[in-house]
C-alpha cells in the first residue's frame, strides 16, 4: 500500500462531494441473472428533515459493473510516472465505488485509508531508522569509552526519559505554526519521534558493549593497534546486529502508535494530511460511533500492523538469542 497507494485507491482521496456525505460501505455483488458479473448498485442521498440527517437509498434496479484495471483519477505511479490506471473501480465513474463508505465531506474512506497507510508507516519506518542510528552510535560510544562520556550520555537519556509525553506534545503542538505545510510538519514529527525513541535502544547497546569490550578478540584487536572506531565498527556492532534488528522491529509498533495517537488527539499531523490518526479524528464522537460505525475502519490496519510487527519482532528476538536451545 505504501508503494502503490494511487494504484490501489478507487477515488481521489481529497475530492469533496457533499451529496455523498456519510455514505455507508457499498457491497460488491458478484452475480446477477446472467451469471458472474461483479457490480454495485448506485446510491442516492437526500436530507431528511424528520431525523435531521442525510438518508441514503440504494437503487436495486440499476447496476454498475465493477472491473479490474480501470481508468480513474490521475496520479504519479511510484511518484514518477503519471497515469490514471487503478486496480479496481467502476469504468468511467471515479466516485461510484465506496468500499468502506465516505466521511462527512463525501471523501472515499478506502482511498484515504490507503494513502494514510503510506504516511503512518513511512513515519514509523523513518523514525525507527533515525532512532536506530542514534541508539547504536551514542549507546556504543557510551558503553565502549565509559568515563565522563558515558556519564554525559546517560544523563541525556535520563532527561529524555523523564519528560512527560502528553505535556511534551501539547507544547510542541502549540509551538508549531499553523501555516506550516504538511511536509514540514511530517518532517518535524518524524525527527521528534526519533529523538525521543532512541533512549531504550541506546541503553541496551551500552549494556552489550560493556560486556563485549572485555572479550578476548576485542583486547587482541587493541593490542594489534586497531583504533577504537575501527573496533566498534568491525567487531562490536556486527556482534549485536541481530539484537538491534529485533529491537528495531519491536520499536516500530511504538512509533506507529505514537503517530496515530497524537494525530488522533490533534497534536501531530493535521488535515489536509492523511494518516491513520487524522482519519480516526472523525470517530471521536459517540453519535458518530452509533450512526456511522464505518468511520472506525482506520483502527483495523493499526491493530493489524502492530500485531504483525510484534510477532516479527518476537520471532527475530528468539532467533537472535545466542543462549536459546537449538533442536
Amino acid at each position: 500500500m505504501v508503494l502503490l497507494a494511487g494504484f490501489l485507491a478507487t477515488a481521489d482521496p481529497n475530492r469533496i462531494d457533499a451529496s455523498r456525505a456519510y455514505l455507508p460501505p457499498q457491497p460488491i455483488h458478484l452475480r446477477d441473472d446472467s451469471g458472474f458479473n461483479p457490480h454495485v448498485h448506485p446510491v442516492s442521498g437526500k436530507w431528511d428533515h424528520r431525523v435531521f440527517r442525510r438518508v441514503h437509498r440504494t437503487d436495486p434496479d440499476r447496476r454498475r459493473p465493477v472491473r479490474l484495471l480501470v481508468r480513474g483519477y490521475e496520479y504519479d505511479f511510484l511518484g514518477l510516472v503519471p497515469t490514471d490506471l487503478h486496480l479496481i473501480g467502476v469504468e468511467g465513474e471515479t466516485q461510484a465505488l465506496s468500499l468502506l463508505g465516505t466521511d462527512g465531506l463525501g471523501r472515499d474512506l478506502f482511498s484515504r485509508l490507503v494513502h494514510g497507510t503510506r504516511t503512518s508507516l513511512t513515519i514509523g519506518l523513518v523514525g525507527v531508522i533515525l532512532s536506530l542510528v542514534l541508539g547504536v552510535v551514542l549507546g556504543g560510544i557510551s558503553g565502549f569509552y565509559g568515563g565522563a562520556v558515558d556519564s554525559v550520555i546517560q544523563r541525556i537519556i535520563e532527561i529524555l526519559l523523564s519528560i512527560p509525553t502528553i505535556p511534551l506534545w501539547l507544547g510542541l503542538a502549540a509551538a508549531m505554526p499553523r501555516d506550516w505545510g504538511v511536509l514540514r510538519v511530517y518532517f518535524i514529527l518524524t525527527v521528534i519521534l526519533s529523538l525521543v525513541g532512541w533512549t531504550r535502544l541506546g541503553r541496551e547497546v551500552r549494556g552489550r558493549f560493556l560486556v563485549l569490550r572485555q572479550e578476548d578478540y576485542v583486547l587482541a584487536a587493541e593490542l594489534m593497534g586497531a583504533s577504537r572506531a575501527s573496533i566498534i565498527r568491525r567487531h562490536l556492532v556486527p556482534a549485536i546486529t541481530s539484537h538491534v534488528i529485533a529491537t528495531a522491529t519491536l520499536a516500530l509498533p511504538a512509533m506507529i502508535i505514537a503517530e496515530t495517537s497524537f494525530s488522533f488527539l490533534g497534536l501531530g499531523l493535521r488535515p489536509p494530511a492523511i494518516s491513520w490518526g487524522t482519519l480516526l479524528q472523525g470517530a471521536q464522537q459517540v453519535q458518530v460511533l452509533a450512526l456511522r460505525p464505518w468511520l472506525l475502519a482506520p483502527a483495523a490496519p493499526v491493530i493489524v500492523a502492530i500485531l504483525v510487527f510484534n510477532f516479527v519482532g518476537d520471532g527475530l528476538r528468539d532467533a537472535a538469542d545466542p543462549y536459546a536451545r537449538r533442536t
